[in-house]
């Protein structure tokens, strides 16, 4: 799906959601202090402001802004979240595309109407990672005694081995605390996503997809899932959030 050339003004997309029949006032609290406001196709709603920029750059004031009017969507509406920069050239090509993709966008709003999105973020809270590892496996264990023991030290290839087994027990480790969280919050979820990890300290980064009204009995089982853990792991959870982990709204600017 392209986005034509921008003509003035163009339409900044923040948002899919369903046509209402009384849409409710946003005000000026869209990029650049724009108003915010529907533009309607069929069942169809793109919640927009003008812009006269072609491009709209990632700096924080702007990030800020559209994702102050995704939160306040949220208070309101079910929504498909669109990715920050989106804009589209006129209303005709903005109409097009609520047309073209009717069908898809329909069925990804009946996927999370009445849902929300909360994060869960579970790290070790240790001070060396390494030697957190080695006290939990003999192999790393092993291993690492054998190569301080060298007289001459560890080798290139030597450390290359150690780097490998202790990826291996890391990945292997995310991989089963992840299954015990997931086997406590997955009767309270409709859908969990596992994120990829951002560091090594880093055990796992969930998103879940949640009824509005089951978001207390989810915190209920973090608490029950962090239960389960010692006191080197830390959880972190976070939300609500509109569901972008669970919808594709990702057009070509």
């Amino acid at each position: 799906m392209n986005i034509q050339t921008l003509l003035e003004p163009g339409h900044y997309l923040y948002a899919i959601a369903d046509a209402i029949e009384t849409p409710p006032i946003y005000g000026n609290i869209g990029i650049n202090g724009a108003a915010v406001y529907v533009i309607t196709q069929g069942a169809l709603a793109a919640v927009v402001s003008d812009i006269t920029e072609k491009r709209i750059r990632p700096e924080r004031k702007n990030l800020a802004a559209h994702n102050v009017v995704i939160k306040r969507l949220m208070e309101d509406n079910t929504v498909l979240p669109v990715a920050f920069g989106t804009i589209a050239a006129s209303n005709k090509a903005l109409l097009n595309i609520l047309k073209q993709n009717q069908a898809t966008f329909t069925e990804q709003l009946d996927v999370v109407r009445g849902k929300v999105e909360l994060g869960l973020r579970v790290v070790l809270d240790v001070p060396n990672i390494f030697e957190y590892m080695v006290s939990r496996h003999p192999d790393l264990t092993e291993l690492r005694d054998s190569m301080v023991s060298r007289q001459h030290g560890p080798s290139q290839n030597d450390k290359i081995e150690m780097g490998r087994l202790f990826d291996h027990l890391l990945t292997q480790d995310r991989d089963l605390h992840s299954e015990t969280v997931i086997d406590v919050l997955g009767s309270r979820c409709v859908d969990i996503k596992q994120n990829p990890t951002r560091e090594e300290k880093e055990v796992m980064h969930l998103a879940c997809l949640v009824e509005r009204g089951a978001q207390k009995a989810f915190e209920d089982g973090v608490f029950e899932a962090a239960n389960r853990f010692d006191n080197n792991f830390s959880f972190d959870f976070n939300g609500p959030w509109a569901p972008h982990h669970f919808v594709n709204v990702a057009l070509q600017a």
